[in-house]
């Protein structure tokens, strides 16, 4: 066995038992708390990098923590006074989901979605850049991808590059997008981070919770609709 494919089996079978949540209400879907919140899971569908539904998403739902949840619930509330809302991609992502990309990227003949996601990237590169990774901070409940979307038609925001483009387009700061482009990403950074979340400088739709409450958990439940209450 090759030396990185002995330290992947480790690192996965490391993440194969990552735990379920404590107590069911460790963990909400967001519509239950935001219902006017669009959700558009991509891998839990065809429309993704890798073009088919991801190994643990089971349903279409986003899952996060409670405290992650109530300070999206904050920041949707402050975006509607100017008209604006929020359409989430991904939410809680389980480790299954992370091994499940990996392998994916290590198969240099499944190129299908290229020219949507990586045209400008070699796909041999993807590890490298940092664009897939052996672990995800979604697998700790209280990262979020989203973008901003118009209240009154449902229309997103235009960002200047689509979700998941593996490009340095995707930078929050690039210059190459229009400057309009670049004040909507900057719109949804202040939003975000001004009720809790902290951005990614490759990611102009990726935020995660400062205060997380599980900074060194990885989960390995589906994502399926669950019963959870309410806060």
């Amino acid at each position: 066995m090759r030396p990185h494919a002995f330290i992947l089996t480790l690192a996965l079978a490391a993440c194969t038992h990552a735990p379920d949540p404590q107590d069911a209400t460790d963990f909400v879907d967001t519509r239950a708390l935001i219902p006017d919140l669009v959700v558009e899971m991509r891998y839990a569908g065809h429309e993704n990098f890798v073009g088919r539904p991801i190994t643990g998403y089971d349903a279409p739902v986003c899952l996060l923590t409670q405290r992650a949840a109530a300070a999206l619930a904050n920041a949707q509330k402050v975006l509607a006074e100017s008209g604006l809302g929020l359409k989430v991609f991904d939410c809680y992502r389980p480790t299954r989901a992370v091994a499940d990309f990996a392998a994916w990227a290590r198969d240099p003949q499944d190129q299908a979605r290229k020219p949507d996601y990586y045209p400008n990237v070699d796909k041999s590169q993807l590890f490298a850049l940092g664009y897939i990774a052996e672990r995800s901070g979604h697998s700790r409940g209280s990262t979020l991808d989203i973008t901003l979307i118009d209240l009154t038609t449902g229309a997103e925001v235009d960002m200047g590059s689509a979700y998941d483009l593996f490009d340095t387009r995707s930078w929050p700061t690039d210059q190459t997008v229009r400057p309009a482009q670049r004040a909507n990403r900057l719109m949804l950074q202040s939003v975000m981070t001004a009720n809790g979340f902290r951005p990614l400088a490759e990611e102009w739709w990726h935020f995660t919770l400062n205060d997380e409450p599980f900074p060194e958990t990885y989960f390995d439940f589906p994502v399926a609709r669950r019963s959870i209450s309410r806060p």
